[in-house]
């Protein structure tokens, strides 16, 4: 009794999330044995590898080889930099890397010198290939009969749980590389015993006898090798002969002889691969079938603490990307073009959304202008308001803005003192909500879903319903006067005009919330009437740069009629048509121009704009007639890649008016310093540019494989004589592209075409030739140089009787023919696997190895051609051969095809100012995130702060205040006391 008593003592101090985190393991199934098992085979690796004498690699050492080595690695290396340590979605990173791992060892198994590591990388990857597939199917074949016992009832429930089949490769891999790395250093040895009592392996740390602790087992340690033999002979020894086990002796792999005198025909001896194998299939097998049979390990019961804590992790946002404007695989960009194409050559200038919204607007003169002009405000006490542009880009960026928007006070510094700024009464976007494309997923990913996550949309407020009877007022609130929460007023942009408007107006003018901004606003343009006599008129401009008639209407009856003389107006369009003017040389917007200079004439004092991806502001200092507008404001960082600015500096004329630049952010030279980011970082960034530029740079070259004259290169006596040659040699192949190519020359010809078109129409038609051809040559002078180091790397191992020996299929060839000598099979065992399988286990390993051949099928194929020429391949041999080579081809061309590429962008805008949108875009930087903040004081005045983030955050946790807080449902969000 007093036992008990004492226990339920102990119970009741310890809480029971406790007992269960104590009693329960928290790893979830499966176990990360195969982590652990890859880093115990690594360390094995270099211990076993650094045991064997060095000093014979350094004596068989060649420039040559190594000199390709470094090349073939270095290539490689570039190739995968993009993805070494983090996962890309889609998950082209692990495609990557497999890929990598696959074309690297192909080409490595063909080489020289590894061997004096201690590692034949043919024996092991034929032996790996082998053991893999056989570990595979044994697994299944388990996996099979396991869950048949579950069926009938044999095994517990839990057991029904299907396997994780990356687990099984997984494992299957591990041990696989296990086993061959065991026996590149111990072989297969079976250790013949004189007597059966004296085992080898009962003289475990014998090197460790007292006797020898001081003269001999410094000298092991210096020893390697004799370690090694130790290590092999003793630790890991076989683990008996077949006589041991006469019920499974018919299904052993037996070990090769290894005896000194005279020796038996055969061994009986198990083979130690075999034995290893054996035991980590048995040790996955165990653990297996103990934590599906008791359920153990897939009920892990954790700690309220850790469930609460996988919950917060759980609602961490799952922002979207930057854009990838460079993608040669997103739909979303090919969509993009396509709505483009049919937007401007089908419905500009013959359908206009604008005149449609006019048309279904009401007769009636009085409810028409309530649909386009909202004076609600015009009565308003300390009146703030925000504007920002070209959000819905990055999740993280358009999120970081939108938190700040969302605060209730933002604290700053002015002149040395504290200020605080309370959130705006009314946020104004203009344009551009969703890119690249507008579509239902853009605008609820990249525009509702951070903002919504900024600031909560009410409770009762449901995602997919259509506001009918604009504004949807909370209960309680009459009129959208007493309404005294956040507001937002929104324009389109060019890329919201990409399908005519349709989703604009779907998700702008027919739904109420923006997260917690309430959205009245029923048309794309609108007219605000802000307190002490401030006006905000939003101008859709449409694809055209310019307001309709319908537009202009309206805006000019409203000036006629409300507007008072010494009234404000603050113009917000989409594009700053004073910054592209002028960088284009052109005059657009002229109806916007009659509006402003003619209706308005001097009471337009700011206007603001987006699009271009940074914050500028001018000022106008001198004038000859009136001044039209006082102040130009860009800011389109409002979430969308950043633009420069460096490209805008010497703007200074707008109206016949001079302006100076007062701020600019980021600076001129940080922006000319952030271009640089294109010759470092433009395949990062653009990694999916990989299908566009590889399959580009194997076009240019494809008919001058192969090469089948290369042997001159390699007889020059110097390193000045072998680059006289090799540079002959590319110029004699672009002579042959020119003057004989069919396919290379159609696609140079295509290339050029397009790299002029591509030239902004700012400069002269001869200029952009001229810039089109040099572009094209380097792309071209690259590919030729990649396509040459390539047929030459061939053409030295041909020469050395490294590849073109044996023909196809040579990997499986070679490992049968040594596979009977060092792994004896005496009962027969493969051959009844084989009529088991009906052939199909030797053809998956032959076909599979023949996966590993593609430099022998390049160089058999390529010495064919050159002995019989083109005509004796035949369809499909040509069709394999182009696809091995392209296989080898693409990782050479990629990252080069991105150097090139980059340092384009960057020599055009920073030395020629033009491309200012495509060497930004391609940079997708996230940073530089700004919105601006305006108070009506009391005197009419009008205060400007734009608040800017340096550096936008890419992890986010649980704001600590809000999670406290309690959830009162029936309180609006922007009435909660944190956020």
């Amino acid at each position: 009794m007093g036992s008990d008593k004492h226990s339920a003592r102990l119970l009741n101090t310890l809480k029971m999330e406790r007992v269960r985190t104590i009693l329960t393991h928290t790893y979830p199934y499966p176990h990360e044995h195969s982590r652990h098992a890859i880093i115990a085979v690594f360390l094995g690796c270099l211990f076993f590898i650094s045991s064997d004498n060095m000093h014979t690699l350094i004596e068989k050492f060649s420039v040559k080889w190594w000199s390709m080595y470094a090349c073939l690695l270095g290539f490689f290396y570039f190739f995968s930099s993009p993805f070494i340590g983090k996962t890309i979605r889609p998950n082209y990173s692990n495609f990557s890397r497999w890929y990598i791992a696959w074309i690297l060892i192909a080409a490595l198994y063909h080489l020289p010198n590894f061997q004096s590591m201690g590692l034949d990388l043919r024996m092991n990857l034929s032996l790996f290939l082998t053991i893999y597939i056989s570990s595979i199917v044994f697994l299944v074949v388990f996996h099979i009969i396991f869950l048949a016992l579950w069926y009938v009832g044999l095994v517990s429930r839990v057991a029904g749980r299907r396997p994780e089949i990356l687990t099984i490769l997984q494992n299957c891999a591990v041990l696989s590389m296990a086993c061959c790395i065991f026996y590149s250093h111990c072989g297969n040895r079976a250790i013949l015993r004189q007597k059966p009592s004296v085992r080898q392996y009962s003289s475990w740390f014998s090197f460790w006898k007292r006797e020898h602790r001081h003269n001999t087992w410094i000298a092991k340690l210096i020893r390697m090798n004799e370690l090694k033999d130790q290590v092999c002979s003793s630790w890991f020894a076989p683990v008996g002969s077949a006589s041991d086990y006469p019920l499974l002796s018919k299904w052993f792999i037996y070990g090769e002889i290894a005896c000194n005198g005279s020796c038996p025909d055969s061994s009986n001896e198990i083979s130690p691969i075999y034995s290893l194998w054996a035991t980590f299939i048995g040790l996955y097998i165990a653990n297996y079938v103990v934590e599906r049979s008791t359920g153990w390990a897939l009920t892990h019961p954790l700690s309220v603490d850790k469930v609460e804590k996988l919950k917060k992790e759980q609602m961490k946002p799952n922002f979207l990307d930057m854009v990838p404007w460079y993608s040669g695989t997103s739909a979303d960009l090919f969509k993009t073009v396509f709505d483009l194409l049919v937007s401007v050559t089908v419905f500009l200038g013959r359908f206009d959304m604008r005149m449609l919204q006019a048309a279904m607007t009401k007769s009636c003169d009085g409810t028409k202008r309530e649909e386009l002009l909202y004076d609600h405000l015009a009565d308003k006490d300390k009146f703030w308001f925000d504007f920002m542009a070209d959000t819905g880009d990055g999740g993280n960026s358009s999120y970081a803005v939108a938190k700040l928007l969302a605060q209730p006070t933002l604290e700053v510094s002015v002149d040395g003192e504290a200020r605080p700024l309370p959130r705006g009464n009314v946020l104004l976007i203009g344009g551009d909500l969703a890119y690249p494309n507008p579509s239902a997923f853009t605008y609820e990913k990249r525009l509702f879903c951070p903002f919504e996550y900024a600031l909560q949309p009410p409770h009762w407020y449901k995602n997919d319903s259509i506001a009918v009877d604009k504004p949807e007022l909370p209960e309680g609130v009459k009129d959208l006067k007493d309404y005294d929460g956040p507001q937002c007023f929104l324009i389109p942009g060019n890329h919201d005009w990409f399908d005519g408007l349709n989703t604009f107006i779907r998700y702008i003018c027919h739904k109420s919330w923006l997260g917690g901004w309430l959205m009245p606003q029923k048309k794309s343009y609108f007219a605000l009437q802000l307190p002490k006599g401030w006006w905000v008129f939003g101008l859709d401009l449409a694809l055209h740069g310019d307001i309709d008639v319908d537009q202009f209407k309206f805006f000019a009856e409203l000036v006629k009629e409300k507007v008072k003389e010494d009234d404000a107006v603050i113009i917000i369009t989409h594009e700053p048509s004073w910054l592209l003017d002028w960088y284009w040389s052109s005059e657009t917007g002229k109806n916007v121009r009659h509006l402003i200079c003619d209706v308005l004439k001097y009471r337009c004092k700011l206007r603001m704009a987006g699009d271009l991806h940074h914050y500028m502001r001018h000022s106008c200092t001198q004038s000859d007639g009136p001044v039209h507008v006082q102040h130009l404001l860009v800011n389109g960082c409002g979430g969308a890649f950043l633009h420069p600015t460096h490209v805008f500096s010497k703007f200074s004329k707008y109206y016949g008016s001079s302006y100076a630049s007062k701020a600019a952010y980021p600076s001129f030279h940080d922006s000319s310093k952030i271009a640089l980011g294109n010759i470092l970082k433009f395949r990062k960034k653009n990694w999916q540019f990989d299908f566009i530029g590889g399959m580009i740079y194997f076009i240019l070259v494809f008919s001058l494989f192969p090469q089948c004259k290369l042997a001159h290169i390699l007889r020059g006596d110097s390193f000045s004589g072998h680059l006289e040659s090799f540079l002959g040699t590319v110029w004699n192949a672009f002579v042959y592209v020119m003057e004989q190519s069919y396919v290379s020359f159609t696609g140079v010809l295509v290339l050029l075409v397009t790299a002029i078109i591509f030239v902004p129409s700012k400069i002269s038609r001869k200029k952009r030739v001229f810039i089109g051809v040099l572009h094209v040559a380097a792309h071209l002078m690259a590919a030729l140089i990649l396509m040459l180091m390539l047929e030459l790397g061939i053409e030295i191992c041909i020469q050395h009787n490294l590849l073109a020996n044996s023909g196809y299929h040579t990997l499986y060839q070679w490992y049968k023919s040594v596979e009977s000598e060092h792994f004896p099979d005496p009962t027969g065992l493969r051959a009844r696997i084989e009529q088991w399988t009906f052939g199909l286990y030797p053809a998956c390993i032959k076909y599979l190895m023949s996966a590993f051949d593609v430099p022998e099928v390049m160089a058999v194929t390529r010495t064919n051609i050159c002995k019989e020429g083109m005509e004796s391949l035949s369809r499909s041999g040509a069709v394999i051969y182009y696809a091995s080579v392209f296989l080898y081809f693409w990782v050479f061309s990629t990252p080069v095809v991105s150097l090139v590429f980059g340092s384009y962008l960057y020599i055009c805008i920073n030395w020629l100012h033009i491309h200012f949108d495509e060497a930004f875009s391609s940079l997708r930087i996230a940073n530089y995130k700004s919105f601006t903040r305006f108070h009506i004081k009391e005197n009419k005045d009008i205060e400007v702060f734009t608040l800017a983030v340096d550096k936008v955050p890419k992890d986010w946790k649980l704001d600590k205040d809000w999670d406290a807080e309690p959830k009162q449902t029936g309180v609006m969000s922007h009435k909660r006391v944190s956020k």
